[in-house]
């Protein structure tokens, strides 16, 4: 499985997972140039979730979680600004999530909110 692979299968097993808690998938993969991409944006209750996903075959290379840099986030928050504004979704509240995923020995998916 090549990183391009990998990174859609991880992106699918976090929609899943979001599904499964009552998210609302408004949008995958929305890109506006080459280093701002969202992931994932999703809706529950009131708040929309600007969702980074990583994913990792092994904990080898470190968490998945510690491949959101500061500047990966500030990207992340530019899209999320974007986004919003070429947008008519209501919402009472965004905030950016982090998925990380590793794949072996076991599937294990880890969620952050709102950092």
């Amino acid at each position: 499985m090549n990183n391009r692979e990998l990174g859609s299968y991880g992106e699918n097993l976090a929609k899943n997972y979001l599904i499964d808690k009552g998210y609302e998938i408004l949008s995958t993969n929305v890109k506006f140039s080459r280093f701002c991409e969202l992931d994932i944006v999703a809706k529950f209750d009131n708040t929309i979730s600007f969702i980074e996903v990583k994913t990792r075959k092994t904990l080898k290379l470190g968490s998945p979680l510690e491949a959101v840099t500061e500047t990966k986030y500030n990207n992340i928050k530019k899209g999320a600004f974007l986004f919003l504004q070429q947008s008519n979704i209501k919402y009472d509240r965004f905030q950016i999530d982090v998925i990380g995923i590793v794949l072996e020995p076991e599937i294990k998916i880890e969620h952050l909110e709102n950092i």
